[in-house]
C-alpha cells in the first residue's frame, strides 16, 4: 500500500484550527456565535435581512412585470444599432471569446473560474426562454469558440504566445472597425445609432485604456525635475480634479465646437470619450503618484549602483512596484469610471441609462421604473463585481501585501 505524502503548505500560510477549518459549525461558532452579544447581533441581523428580503423577493417573483425588459432587451443591449448589422457585434464577441480562451490556456491554466465565465454563463444565457433563437445559437457558438481557443492554446502553447499578444493589442481597433464599419466591405453605422450596453462598454473601455497611460505620464510629469513639465502636470491635475465630470462633458459637447475651425465637426460620442479620458487621467495620475512615493529611495540607489539610467530605473524598477502597490486603487478608479458613463445621458447620448428613459416613455410601459432600474442596476453590479474579483485575483497572483 502506497504511503500518501502530507500536503505541503507555504511558510506564509496561516491555517485555522481543524474544527474551524473543516466544519461549518466551527466557522459559525467562531464568527457568529462565539459570545452572547455576537449571538444577539447575529439574530438581529438575520431578522432585519428577513424583513427586507421577504417582501423584495415576493415582489420580484410574483408582482413585478418583467415584460418591459423582455420586450426591450435588444434596445437595452445595442440601442438603435441596425438589426441587419447585429452580426458584427457577435463577431466581435466571438473574437473576444477566442482571445480569452487562448489566454486562459496560456496564462491561467489552473484557473477554473475562467471556464465558468467562458462556457457556463453563455450556455445559461442560451437557455433563457425569452431570448430569440438567433441569440441562443450565437451564445452557444460563443462558448464553443472559447473552448476552441483554449484547446488550441493547450495544443500549441509555444506557437500561440505571439498570436495571442497580437490579438490582445489589436482587439480594440478591430472592435471599433467592426462596430463602426469601413466601406466598401462593411456598411458604415453612425454613432448616433450606438446605444445601450454597447455604448456604455465602449465608453468605459476607451476611458480605461487611454486614461491609464496618460495618467502615468502625468504622475511622472508631476515628479519631474523640469519646471515646465512639472508645472503643466500640476495645473492640469488640479484643474481637472476641481470640477465634476458632468461639467467636462458639457464643455466637450457644447464649448469644444466654438474652438474648432469653421466646417470642422467632431462626433458627439468622440467628444464624450475625450472628456472621460481627460477627466479619469487626472485621478489616475494621483493614484500612480501615491504608488511612486511609497517606493523607498533605496530602490533608486540600488538601480543607480547597477548602472541603470533614469529611464531604465523608472520603467524597469520603480514603476512596476508602484503600480503593483496601487492595484486596488486603480481598479476602484476603473469601476468608478464604468459607472460614471451613465452621466453621458445628460448630454443626450443613449447609453444604458439613456435607453431606460426611452423605454419608460413608451405608453405601454409607463410606471415600470422599478423593473427597469433594477435590471440596469444588476448589469452595473455584474460588471463592477467582475472587475473587483479580477483585481483580487491579480493581487493574490502578485503577492500584494505579502512580499
Amino acid at each position: 500500500m502506497m504511503n500518501r505524502e502530507p500536503k505541503q503548505y507555504s511558510s506564509g500560510e496561516v491555517l485555522a484550527p481543524p474544527t474551524e477549518r473543516y466544519t461549518i459549525l466551527g466557522w459559525l461558532h467562531k464568527n457568529l456565535f462565539s459570545t452572547w452579544y455576537y449571538t444577539l447581533l447575529t439574530l438581529v441581523t438575520l431578522y432585519i435581512l428577513y424583513a427586507i428580503l421577504k417582501p423584495s423577493l415576493i415582489w420580484i417573483f410574483t408582482q413585478a412585470q418583467w415584460e418591459v425588459v423582455v420586450a426591450n432587451l435588444r434596445l437595452f443591449m445595442v440601442g438603435q444599432y441596425p438589426k441587419d448589422q447585429i452580426f458584427r457585434i457577435w463577431l466581435a464577441l466571438d473574437l473576444l471569446a477566442f482571445t480569452v480562451g487562448l489566454a486562459w490556456a496560456l496564462f491561467l491554466p489552473k484557473e477554473r473560474r475562467v471556464g465558468a465565465v467562458l462556457v457556463i454563463i453563455p450556455l445559461l444565457l442560451a437557455s433563457l426562454p425569452f431570448i430569440s433563437s438567433y441569440s441562443r445559437i450565437n451564445w452557444i457558438l460563443f462558448a464553443a469558440i472559447g473552448v476552441a481557443g483554449w484547446a488550441l492554446g493547450r495544443w500549441q502553447p509555444k506557437k500561440m504566445r505571439r498570436p495571442l499578444i497580437v490579438l490582445m493589442l489589436g482587439y480594440f481597433p478591430i472592435l471599433i472597425l467592426l462596430i463602426s464599419g469601413f466601406e466598401p466591405i462593411l456598411k458604415l453605422v453612425k454613432t448616433n445609432y450606438w446605444g445601450g450596453l454597447l455604448l456604455t462598454m465602449l465608453l468605459a473601455v476607451v476611458g480605461i485604456t487611454l486614461s491609464f497611460p496618460l495618467g502615468i505620464l502625468l504622475a511622472l510629469g508631476r515628479q519631474s525635475e523640469l519646471p515646465i513639465v512639472k508645472t503643466f502636470s500640476i495645473l492640469y491635475i488640479e484643474m481637472v480634479r476641481g470640477v465634476p465630470l458632468v461639467t467636462i462633458l458639457f464643455m466637450a459637447q457644447l464649448m469644444l465646437p466654438l474652438f474648432l475651425p469653421p466646417g470642422m465637426k467632431i462626433d458627439n460620442v468622440l467628444r464624450a470619450m475625450a472628456g472621460m479620458v481627460l477627466f479619469a487621467a487626472a485621478y489616475m495620475a494621483e493614484n500612480v503618484r501615491g504608488g511612486l512615493q511609497a517606493i523607498p529611495k533605496g530602490q533608486h540607489e540600488a538601480a543607480w549602483a547597477l548602472g541603470l539610467n533614469g529611464f531604465q530605473t523608472m520603467f524597469y524598477i520603480i514603476l512596476p512596484q508602484a503600480l503593483r502597490n496601487v492595484i486596488p486603487v486603480i481598479v476602484g478608479q476603473f469601476i468608478a469610471l464604468f459607472k460614471d458613463t451613465s452621466l453621458v445621458a445628460i448630454v443626450g447620448l443613449l447609453d444604458l441609462l439613456g435607453i431606460a428613459s426611452t423605454v419608460l416613455a413608451q405608453p405601454e410601459f409607463i410606471g415600470r421604473q422599478r423593473e427597469v432600474y433594477l435590471f440596469i442596476a444588476l448589469i452595473y453590479w455584474v460588471f463592477s463585481y467582475a472587475m473587483s474579483y479580477a483585481s483580487r485575483r491579480l493581487e493574490v497572483a502578485l503577492g500584494v501585501g505579502e512580499r
